[in-house]
C-alpha cells in the first residue's frame, strides 16, 4: 500500500500527520492532557504504600507487577485542596525518562486528536504563577485544555528527591 493511501485512510478516520494524540483528564474540575506515547496504562485507584519522608506531593509506591512505581498525586502537585478519592479515581501510569510514574487523577475523559495548530503557549502570568508544567494550551469545542509537560511536571529533582527515599 502506498504511503498516500495509508495517509489518505487515516485522515478519515480523523488523525492528521499534523496533529497529536493527548489523553485527556480532569483535576479539580479542569481538563488536562499528556502525550499520549507517555502513557502506559490506566489503573483504577488502589492502596498505595506511604513513603516515610517523601514529598508531599507523593503519596507513596504500588507494586505493579513486580514495579516500584512512584504515585504522585497531582492536585497536591498543583497545590490544589486534596479530596478523598472516590470511584472515578484512577492513577495514569506514564513513562518519564526511564522511570516509570503513576499519577492520581479526578476521572479520565478521553483520548483527543489535536492539530498542532490547535495548540497555542501558556501566557506568562507573572509574579507567583508558575507555568513551567504547561506544554500549552487547546481549544476544544468551548472548552480549554492544559496540555502538561509531563518531564517538567515529574521534574528531575523531585525524581532524585524520591529516589532518596526508597
Amino acid at each position: 500500500m502506498s504511503d498516500s493511501m495509508t495517509l489518505n485512510r487515516a485522515r478519515d478516520a480523523g488523525f492528521t500527520a499534523d496533529a497529536n494524540q493527548f489523553l485527556t483528564f480532569t483535576v479539580q474540575g479542569e481538563e488536562y492532557g499528556i502525550d499520549i506515547l507517555r502513557v502506559q496504562e490506566i489503573k483504577g485507584f488502589t492502596t498505595v504504600r506511604p513513603i516515610p519522608n517523601a514529598p508531599a506531593y507523593v503519596k507513596g509506591v504500588i507494586n505493579l507487577r513486580g514495579t516500584v512505581v512512584p504515585i504522585v498525586d497531582l492536585r497536591s502537585r498543583f497545590g490544589m485542596d486534596v479530596e478523598a478519592y472516590n470511584q472515578f479515581t484512577v492513577i495514569i501510569v506514564v513513562s518519564v525518562a526511564d522511570k516509570v510514574v503513576g499519577l492520581i487523577v479526578d476521572a479520565v475523559s478521553d483520548v483527543l486528536n489535536i492539530p498542532v495548530d490547535e495548540v497555542v503557549d501558556a501566557p506568562e502570568m507573572g509574579g507567583d504563577v508558575d507555568t513551567t508544567y504547561c506544554a500549552g494550551l487547546a481549544r476544544i469545542d468551548e472548552k480549554l485544555v492544559l496540555l502538561l509537560n509531563i518531564d517538567k511536571l515529574i521534574n528531575s529533582e523531585a525524581m532524585q528527591q524520591l529516589e532518596a527515599t526508597l
